[in-house]
């Protein structure tokens, strides 16, 4: 069971780049809540793949040990997904709350995605930092921190481009 939560159900073992397999399903993942549930779902979600994904990264890490050959595997993507989800918050949060199909402002989940890819694999600051942790921790906390580093770049992205290019 571990094992499909890791692979988000296989999908960490698609090549090349399991990394932004799983981030793209995670952003196609994530719309599906939205259009199931809203904003909540979405949101419930986010806030369960966590537990989740600190259980399932332990089971893995634990059982794979010495011959795992790398601290953060890259068939190992509910990191990917949990740290593409916060980069989503606003391209869904947003919308929702102005009654709006999260589709209409399809700019934020491109940013979203870019962004979130961006600072997966660039690891500036704290992000690189939590990249050499070890365990369940290296694996997961530096894909949040990506994610979050992700949102606010598409606010910021936002703000600009409302606040000041289109005046």
């Amino acid at each position: 069971m571990s094992r499909m939560v890791v692979t988000f159900l296989g999908v960490g073992h698609l090549r090349p780049a399991p990394g932004t397999w799983g981030s793209l399903a995670a952003v196609f993942t994530a719309y599906a809540l939205w259009w199931l549930g809203g904003m909540w779902l979405f949101l419930v979600a986010l806030v369960g793949v966590l537990p989740l994904a600190v259980w399932a990264i332990g089971r893995e890490v634990a059982r794979s040990g010495p011959e795992l050959g790398t601290h953060d595997p890259g068939w190992i993507v509910i990191d990917e997904v949990a740290g593409q989800w916060i980069a989503l918050i606003p391209a869904v949060v947003v919308p929702a709350r102005m009654g709006l199909d999260p589709l209409q402002l399809w700019p934020a989940w491109v940013a979203g995605f870019l962004l979130f890819r961006l600072f997966d694999i660039w690891k500036p600051g704290p992000i690189g930092w939590a990249d050499r942790s070890l365990g369940t921790r290296g694996v997961l906390l530096d894909d949040l921190i990506a994610g979050v580093f992700a949102a606010l770049g598409v606010v910021a992205l936002a703000g600009l481009y409302h606040g000041v290019l289109m005046r």
